[in-house]
C-alpha cells in the first residue's frame, strides 16, 4: 500500500469524493456489529414527545430511549426506576437503549450530573404521559371513569379489582402520537414500588467477569487499525515524514492531512510499531508559559474583561465597619481527566457520504453534529452510537478520538479504529483549567462575617462554543469554532452564609495555558475550596468554633440539617481555643466544609480527620465524613457509589494531581509523573445520604466533589496551625509552605 499524502484539506476532500464508492441509503451493518439494536421501528426523535422515549411491544416489552448515557453514574437502572413507576410496569420489563443519535432523542450532553435531574425527569413525565393515555384508552374500552382505573403491572386496571387490559392490547402497534403534558400528575411517593428501592445495575455481571463490551474491544469486519502521530511540542507543524521508515511493519501505510498524520495497519500491533519508528520532523514551537509561571502570568493577564458576578451592600462599609480584616489567596492548578483507559473511537466513512462513529462520548447528539460539519457530511447522514469507555467527567479525549477515526476513515475509505496511548491521554486530553482566587474579609464586634470579597482570575469560556476545538480538524487544516470551553467556572464564588456587604468579580482572562475544557464540577471545587477554607479562616480569627461559625450565618434549613448531621458523623469536637502552629511529627485534626452546589441544586457536607507528618510533608485521610442531600434518591445503591467515587476522586486531584508542562509540552505524560490516589491511601468512608421523596430528583456526584480540598485544609490546620492555599497538597507544597511559618 502507498501512503496517502495531502497537501491541503481540499486535496483530502476531493480525494474522498472520488474515492467513493456506490452511494447506499440508510446505514448497512452487519447485525453482529450493531452496539444496540432498535426493538421496533423508530417514529419519533423528538425530545417533546411520549414516541421519542416508548415503544410498547407485542409481548409486553418496553423499550426506553434515553438520550443520556452511562458513564458509570448507573442510569441505566436509575432512569428505568423512574420510568417503570409512572408506567406501572416491573422494571424488570423495560429495556435502555442510551445515547445513539439514530434512535435517541436528543437530550443534550450528559453533563452537570444531569442524567437523574434533567434527562430521567423529563422521561418520568413522558411516562407520566403515557401512563394517563393508557388509562384514558381503557376507561373507553371498559366503560370505566378514569378515576377508577390505574396502571399496574403493564396493565390497566380497576382500582377496586377486576379484569384489566394490557399496554400492548390497548396500544397496539399504534403510536401515542402525543406531546409530553408537563401536568401529567406523577405517582405519590407514598406507593413507590421501583424508586428508592437499591435495584442492581443491568452491567454490573458483564463488567465483573471481564465480558463487557467497552469502545476499545469493539471491532468492524475489514477494520483497520491507526495510530495518530503528535508532535512533542504543543502547536508545531510537521515539515516532514518519512514513509519509508515503516516498511516492514506488515502492511503499515502513512495518511497524512497538511499536519495531521498517522499511521494505518491491519493489525494492532503493526500500527502501534510504525507510529514509533516512523521518521518525522516537527518545528520546534516554544508557546507555554510553563507550570511555574501559570499564576504570574493569570495576574497579568491579557484580559477578555473584568465582570461583576455579585453585589451586596457596600463592600467598603462592610470593612470599614469590620474590627478584623484578612485576606488571603488560593491557587488551583491546571489538571487532567487522567481517564484509566485511553481514549478510543472506531469510525466507518467508506464512501465518503456517510458516516458512522462508536464512541464513549458523553455527548453524542453534539458529536453528531460536529463530524456533519467538519467532514462535509449532512447531518442526518451521521449516527453516533455510544459504547461504554473511560469515564469522561467533563470531556477527556473520546470526541478527539473520534475525530481521528473519521479523518483517516474519510481518507482511505475503510472502517478504522483509532487507539490512543498512555502518553497520547496525558499530553493531549483537554485539560481543567487554572484558577487564582483572592478574597478579603472583615469580622464585626459580633464576631461575625461583615463584609466578603472575591476577586477571580479565570479563562472565559467563549460564549456558545459548539464543541472544543478538536485537534484531529486542527491539524487537517479544517475550519472549526475556535474558543476555549471552561463549564461555568464562576458559580459557588461567593458566600452561603449571612453577609451583609459581598463583591464578587472576575477577571475574564483571554486564553488558558494549555487547552482547556469542563472537568468535573467545573470552577466549583476551587471556589468551594477558596471560599470554605476563607470561611475557616474567619472563624479562627473570630475565635469561633468551625461548626458553630458556619451555623449562625445559615439560614437554610436544609443547610444547618446538612452541617449538623455531617458533624455528627466526624464526631466534631468543639474548638475552644485557637489553633497554631503546633510541635511534633503526627499531628491528627479535623475539619469540614459546605456546599449548595450552584446555590440551587444538591446539599454537600464534608468533614476529616487527618494525620500530618511535618517531617515527611505527607497528609493522611483517616476518616472522610459525608452528608448528602440531592433530594428524591432514585436507587441508594447508585447513589451511594457515586458519592464515594467523587469523594475519591476529588481527594486525588487534592492530594496529587498537577499536569506539569514547560515552555513547548506537558511533561507529566505517564501515572508515575501525574500520580493518582492508590489503594492504601483510601480513607474509611462515613456517608448520610437523606432522601426527601417529595422534592425533585438533584444530581448526586459532582456536588460530593466540591467541599473535599477545604475541608483537607482545614483539616490540616487544625492538626499543625498550616494554612495550605495552592492545590495539590503534596509533601513538596507542605513543606515549602511549612518553612515560611
Amino acid at each position: 500500500m502507498s501512503a496517502l499524502l495531502f497537501s491541503t484539506r481540499r486535496d483530502f476532500l476531493a480525494h474522498s469524493l472520488q474515492s467513493a464508492g456506490v452511494l447506499t441509503i440508510g446505514f448497512h451493518l452487519p447485525s453482529n456489529v450493531l452496539a444496540q439494536t432498535p426493538a421496533a421501528k423508530r417514529t419519533s426523535l423528538d425530545f417533546n414527545e411520549v414516541d421519542g422515549y416508548f415503544s410498547i411491544h407485542a409481548d409486553g416489552r418496553i423499550t426506553l430511549y434515553c438520550g443520556k448515557v452511562d458513564l458509570g453514574q448507573g442510569i441505566r437502572i436509575a432512569i428505568p426506576q423512574m420510568a417503570a413507576e409512572e408506567l406501572g410496569i416491573d422494571v424488570a420489563k423495560i429495556q435502555m437503549i442510551d445515547g445513539d443519535t439514530a434512535l435517541t432523542p436528543n437530550q443534550g450532553p450528559t453533563a452537570g450530573s444531569s442524567g437523574i435531574m434533567r434527562g430521567g425527569v423529563q422521561i418520568r413525565q413522558a411516562a407520566a404521559t403515557a401512563r394517563q393515555a393508557l388509562i384514558a384508552m381503557a376507561a373507553t374500552q371498559l366503560n370505566i371513569p378514569v378515576d377508577s382505573l390505574d396502571a399496574i403491572d403493564g396493565e390497566v386496571r380497576p382500582i377496586g379489582g377486576g379484569k384489566g387490559i394490557a399496554f400492548q392490547d390497548l396500544i397496539g402497534h399504534q403510536q401515542f402520537k402525543l406531546k409530553i403534558d408537563n401536568k401529567a400528575k406523577l405517582r405519590n411517593p407514598n406507593t413507590y414500588r421501583y424508586v428508592g428501592q437499591g435495584l442492581p445495575r443491568p452491567d454490573v455481571p458483564a463488567k465483573v467477569t471481564g465480558t463487557h463490551v467497552y469502545i476499545q474491544d469493539f471491532s468492524l469486519p475489514g477494520m483497520l487499525h491507526a495510530r495518530v502521530i503528535r508532535p512533542q511540542n504543543v502547536g508545531s507543524r510537521l515539515i516532514s515524514v518519512d514513509e519509508s521508515s515503516i516498511k516492514g511493519f506488515g502492511n503499515a501505510r502513512v495518511v497524512r492531512i497538511e499536519d495531521f498524520l498517522a499511521v494505518v495497519a491491519d493489525d494492532e500491533w503493526d500500527a502501534q510499531r510504525a507510529s514509533v519508528a516512523l521518521k518525522t520532523q516537527w518545528s520546534k514551537e516554544k508557546n507555554l508559559v510553563g507550570n511555574t509561571g501559570v499564576r504570574d502570568w493569570m495576574r497579568k493577564g491579557p484580559f477578555e474583561s473584568t465582570e461583576t458576578l455579585m453585589k451586596k451592600g457596600d463592600i467598603q462599609q462592610g470593612f470599614s465597619q469590620s474590627t478584623q480584616r484578612i485576606q488571603a489567596s488560593y491557587y488551583w492548578p491546571v489538571q487532567s481527566h487522567a481517564s484509566m483507559g485511553p481514549s478510543c473511537s472506531v469510525a466507518d466513512l467508506s464512501d465518503g457520504q456517510q458516516a458512522i462513529v462508536w464512541s464513549a462520548s458523553q455527548a453524542t447528539h453534539r458529536l453528531r453534529g460536529i463530524i456533519a460539519r467538519l467532514m462535509g457530511i449532512p447531518n442526518e447522514k451521521v449516527r453516533v452510537i455510544y459504547m461504554d469507555g473511560a469515564g469522561c467527567y467533563g470531556m477527556n479525549g473520546h470526541d478527539d478520538a473520534s475525530l481521528d477515526a473519521a479523518l483517516i476513515s474519510k481518507a482511505i475509505g475503510k472502517p478504522v479504529r483509532v487507539q490512543w496511548t498512555r502518553q497520547d491521554e496525558h499530553q493531549w486530553d483537554p485539560k481543567g483549567p487554572p484558577q487564582l482566587i483572592d478574597i478579603e474579609g472583615g469580622i464585626s464586634a459580633e464576631g461575625k462575617i461583615a463584609a466578603w470579597k472575591t476577586v477571580m482570575f479565570i479563562p472565559k469560556a467563549t460564549a456558545q462554543l459548539p464543541n472544543i476545538p478538536l485537534l484531529g480538524p486542527q491539524s487537517a487544516g479544517i475550519n472549526q469554532p475556535m474558543g476555549i470551553s471552561t463549564g461555568l467556572i464562576s458559580q459557588n464564588g461567593n458566600p452561603p452564609y449571612s453577609t451583609p456587604h459581598v463583591e464578587v468579580s472576575a477577571n475574564w482572562l483571554k486564553e488558558a495555558p494549555l487547552r482547556p475544557s469542563n472537568i468535573r464540577a467545573p470552577g466549583k471545587v476551587a471556589n468551594c475550596f477558596a471560599v470554605e477554607s476563607f470561611t475557616d479562616e474567619l472563624s479562627h480569627l473570630a475565635g469561633v468554633d468551625p461548626l458553630e461559625f458556619r451555623l449562625q450565618g445559615l439560614s437554610d434549613a436544609r443547610g444547618i440539617e446538612i452541617i449538623q448531621r455531617t458533624a455528627k458523623l466526624i464526631d466534631w469536637k468543639k474548638r475552644t481555643t485557637l489553633v497554631a502552629k503546633r510541635s511534633g511529627t503526627r499531628l491528627k485534626g479535623r475539619g469540614m466544609a459546605y456546599m449548595h452546589y450552584k446555590g440551587n441544586e444538591t446539599y454537600v457536607g464534608v468533614a476529616m480527620e487527618v494525620v500530618v507528618n511535618t517531617q515527611t510533608g505527607v497528609i493522611q485521610v483517616k476518616r472522610l465524613a459525608c452528608a448528602h442531600d440531592c433530594g428524591l434518591i432514585i436507587n441508594p445503591d447508585g447513589t451511594k457509589a457515586q458519592v464515594e467515587g467523587n469523594l475519591l476522586q476529588t481527594l486525588s486531584r487534592t492530594l496529587h494531581e498537577e499536569v506539569k508542562f514547560d515552555l513547548s509540552q506537558v511533561t507529566s505524560s505517564n501515572w508515575v509523573n501525574y500520580p493518582i490516589l492508590t489503594f492504601h491511601e483510601v480513607p474509611e468512608l462515613l456517608i448520610d445520604l437523606i432522601n426527601r421523596p417529595y422534592e425533585p430528583p438533584l444530581g448526586a456526584g459532582e456536588a460530593a466533589a466540591t467541599p473535599i480540598p477545604a475541608a483537607l485544609a482545614n483539616a490540616v490546620f487544625d492538626a499543625c496551625g498550616l494554612r495550605m492555599r495552592t492545590a495539590p497538597f503534596t509533601p513538596q507544597q507542605f513543606k515549602m509552605d511549612w518553612s515560611k511559618i
